[in-house]
C-alpha cells in the first residue's frame, strides 16, 4: 500500500493523526500498532527489519535497516504527514558497553531523516527502561524514582534522552519518554519475550511429565518485582504523547502491583495443570538448548501453528530476570499524579498471554 493511499484516507476520514512506529514488530511496538489502529484516530506507518502486512486505510508495514542513514532516508522520505514518532527500537549487543552507539545511531538516524519532510511533527516518543537507574547491573534503590541520579556510562538509554532534548531545543515539537518494568506481551520472535519462556517451558516440563520448577537464582524466588503489561503501556505512551502535561517528561509505568515468584509460580503451573516443585537453579539457555526436537513433536502430537523454535527461545532474557535475586520496582506515582490512572493486575496478564497463545496454537 502507497502512504499517498494512506494521506487520501486519512483527509476522507478527516484523521490528523499519524503515527511513524520504529521497532513496530517488537513486543512493545506490536501492542502499540494494534492499540493506535484500533482507535479509529491514526493512521499508523510501522517501521521494522522484518516489515509486515499491510492493513488497508489504517496500517502501513515498512522494512528499513535503521543502521543505514541512506536507507533511513529513502524510506521516509515521502512521510511527510507523520504528526507523531514513536520509537520502540532496539537491537541487542554482547556488552552493555556495545548497545551504546547502535541504538543512539538508530534514533538519531529516524529523527534526522523524518524531521525535515514531516513540518506538522508534534511529538517523538522515546521507550526506555529501569536500565537507566542500573537495574541490570545489581541491587538498586528502590522504589526508583525519574529524578534519581545518572548513573555511571554506558547507558543508551540517557544517551538517546540527551540527544532528544537537544534536539527539541528552539523547535515546534515536544518529546517523552516512558520507562516500563519487563514488558509482558505475546509478539513472537522477540529476545525479550518473558511470558512466552515461561509459556514454552511450562509446556515443554508438561509433555516431559515433570513438575514446573523456578529455574532462577534462590534469592530471586522471594525478591519483590513489578512487571509492565503491553496494552498499558501502549496506552500510557499515546497518553504521553497526546497530554500537554506530559510534554519533555520522563515516566516510570508498571501495572500497579507487586508480586514475588514464590507466590506467582505456583499459580501459574495450577494455570498449566501441573504440579510445582521447589526451585532449582538452571540455566534456560544451556538446559533448553537440546529441547528443539522435542518442541518439534509437541506440535505435532498436539497440531499446533508451525512456530519455530528460535521464535519461541527467549532464553538468555529469561535467565536474565530470573537471576535479579533483588528488588526491583520504581515509584509509579508520577503519571498517576498526571492523569493516567489505568492499571492491569499482574497475574491476569500472564494468564491472558498465556490463554491468546494458546488461542493462536503456540502452546497446547
Amino acid at each position: 500500500m502507497r502512504w499517498s493511499y494512506v494521506r487520501s484516507s486519512a483527509r476522507l476520514f478527516g484523521m490528523q493523526k499519524v503515527a511513524l512506529v520504529v521497532g513496530a514488530r517488537g513486543v512493545i511496538g506490536t501492542k502499540l500498532v494494534d492499540q493506535l489502529a484500533a482507535s479509529g484516530e491514526w493512521r499508523v506507518i510501522g517501521l521494522s527489519r522484518r516489515g509486515g502486512v499491510d492493513v488497508p486505510g489504517r496500517v502501513r508495514q515498512v522494512a528499513v535497516d535503521l543502521l543505514d542513514p541512506d536507507d533511513v532516508r529513502a524510506k521516509l522520505a515521502g512521510l511527510n504527514e507523520v504528526t507523531h514518532l514513536f520509537y520502540a527500537a532496539y537491537q541487542d549487543r554482547p556488552s552493555w558497553a556495545e548497545l551504546v552507539a547502535p541504538n543512539l545511531a538508530m534514533l538519531v538516524n529516524v529523527v534526522d531523516a523524518i524531521e525535515p519532510v514531516a513540518k506538522g511533527l508534534r511529538h517523538i516518543s522515546l521507550m526506555q527502561g529501569y536500565k537507566v537507574y542500573g537495574a541490570h547491573l545489581g541491587p538498586f534503590k528502590t522504589p526508583a524514582r525519574e529524578d534519581d541520579p545518572p548513573i555511571l556510562p554506558p547507558e543508551f538509554n540517557l544517551d538517546q534522552q540527551r540527544f532528544l532534548a537537544d534536539r527539541q531545543l528552539g523547535k515546534a515539537w515536544e518529546w517523552s519518554a516512558l520507562r516500563p518494568s519487563v514488558v509482558g506481551g505475546v509478539a513472537l520472535g522477540n529476545p525479550m519475550n518473558l511470558a512466552v519462556a515461561i509459556a514454552v517451558q511450562a509446556s515443554l516440563a508438561k509433555e516431559f511429565g515433570v513438575p514446573l520448577r523456578f529455574p532462577g537464582k534462590p534469592g530471586a524466588y522471594d525478591a519483590l518485582l513489578e512487571v509492565t503489561d503491553a496494552g498499558l503501556l501502549a496506552k500510557a505512551t499515546v497518553w504521553a504523547a497526546t497530554t500537554p502535561a506530559a510534554a519533555n517528561q520522563v515516566f516510570n509505568i508498571a501495572n500497579g502491583d507487586l508480586f514475588r515468584w514464590n507466590e506467582l509460580w505456583p499459580r501459574i503451573a495450577d494455570w498449566f495443570g501441573m504440579d510445582v516443585a521447589p526451585p532449582l537453579r538452571m540455566t534456560l539457555a544451556e538446559v533448553m538448548a537440546d529441547k528443539e526436537p522435542a518442541w518439534k513433536q509437541l506440535q505435532a502430537t498436539h497440531g499446533l501453528a508451525a512456530t519455530s523454535y528460535a521464535e519461541v527461545s527467549s532464553w538468555p532474557f529469561a535467565d536474565f530476570v530470573f537471576g535479579w535475586d533483588y528488588d526491583f520496582f520504581a515509584d509509579s506515582s508520577k503519571i498517576r499524579r498526571a492523569g493516567f490512572h489505568d492499571y492491569v493486575a499482574t497475574d491476569e496478564m500472564f494468564f491472558r498471554i498465556f490463554a491468546e497463545l494458546r488461542r493462536q496454537r503456540v502452546i497446547p
